[in-house]
């Protein structure tokens, strides 16, 4: 196994937030009314959450490839929105204590978590 995960980015603009929500039929206003957003206690519109964490199992397809994660399970937590024009980076680090699990992430541009947890790959 790979000790560390290559690392995968997505900037998130405005289109791509948009294309995101056609795909998952998520309208959510939060994430695609710009009046709305701004008034919650977001401040702005921010990012679906999913579509980052696909920034983790990215990394790890692009590393392993396909067979190798088709039984990996994950478990995160948000730590903090992704917002209108970050670029996120997620990726990796295999943990010494235990072989086949991976440390992930999800940063932003300020290198800032915004998704942190662990991802255990069946073996």
């Amino acid at each position: 196994m790979p000790k560390q995960l290559e690392p995968v980015s997505l900037n998130v603009d405005l289109p791509t937030i948009m294309a995101y929500a056609d795909l998952t039929d998520d309208y959510n206003p939060i994430h695609v009314d710009r009046e709305f957003a701004e008034k919650t206690e977001m401040k702005g519109i921010i990012a679906h959450g999913t579509m980052s964490l696909n920034m983790i199992w990215r990394s790890l397809r692009q590393t392993l490839g396909n067979d190798a994660i088709a039984g990996t399970r994950i478990d995160v937590r948000f730590v903090r929105p992704v917002r209108e024009n970050d670029i996120v980076t997620g990726g990796g680090v295999e943990r010494e204590d235990a072989p086949g699990t991976y440390d992930v992430w999800v940063r932003n541009q300020m290198d800032e978590p915004v998704i942190a947890g662990t991802a255990t790959v069946s073996q």
